[in-house]
């Protein structure tokens, strides 16, 4: 029997935005202290799920039902409101284009930033710096360059070939592919075939159903942030498409 590697119990992640009936410092003063100028909005909505050991789970949904804030609370990005995520082993995030890479560094600096924070010492480092020349294919002068000066399809290149530079226990990607040429989405899909074979626990989110069916064996379908239905990939997928007709 396939261990949990990924168990969530009953989570709920809320932001404060901007109240829409303050929309200047004027209108907090003839408010008289009766309107907050922030209201609180409930994303994820009581969400429980147990992803298994080796599985490649696929989680789908329509725009703002709440699939990357899922992953952001995941990764340790968004801390929940309330609820418990338990998690066993290590997880590499490859989250939207860019997210989780400062701007102002260069790729080289990046590389080390994001493998330090990943827990990788000094001889892992190394080897993942050497991984990332060669996978991403950008130049040493591109990757001597500040990121902010990268076009999409380079950082797309830096980000991804950082999260994968080591074999995970878990990897999380989120439209991470969307991105970039035909060659390297191939090699990026490549890759993560190599990692899924290893027995990594791969959650995967994509528009593309194609790809989801291709990489996931099981999934779950989000409805304005609560769990609609979890099981077998064909029977997610039907359902998701559902939705739009």
């Amino acid at each position: 029997m396939q261990s949990t590697v990924i168990k969530i119990e009953n989570l709920y992640v809320d932001f404060y935005i901007q109240n829409q009936r303050i929309n200047s410092f004027k209108d907090l003063i003839m408010s008289f202290g009766m309107v907050s100028p922030f209201e609180k909005k409930k994303i994820l909505k009581g969400v429980s799920l147990d992803i298994k050991k080796g599985e490649c789970f696929a989680l789908m949904g329509k725009n703002g039902s709440g699939k990357s804030t899922l992953l952001r609370t995941l990764a340790g990005i968004i801390t929940p409101s309330s609820g418990a995520i338990k998690v066993e082993g290590r997880i590499a995030p490859m989250l939207s284009i860019g997210a989780g890479i400062e701007l102002e560094l260069s790729g080289y600096d990046n590389i080390k930033l994001i493998a330090t924070l990943m827990g990788m010492n000094s001889k892992e480092i190394k080897e993942t710096t050497t991984f990332v020349e060669q996978f991403s294919e950008l130049s040493k002068a591109d990757l001597n360059m500040q990121v902010k000066r990268y076009s999409a399809g380079m950082t797309a290149r830096l980000g991804f070939s950082i999260s994968v530079a080591k074999t995970p226990d878990i990897l999380i990607v989120d439209e991470a592919l969307s991105v970039g040429d035909i060659g390297f989405q191939e090699k990026c899909a490549h890759r993560i075939n190599e990692i899924k074979k290893s027995g990594c626990s791969i959650i995967y989110v994509s528009h593309s159903l194609v790809e989801l069916k291709r990489i996931c064996t099981h999934g779950a379908c989000l409805v304005d942030g609560k769990i609609a239905l979890t099981g077998p990939i064909d029977e997610v997928a039907a359902y998701y498409e559902s939705l739009f007709h």
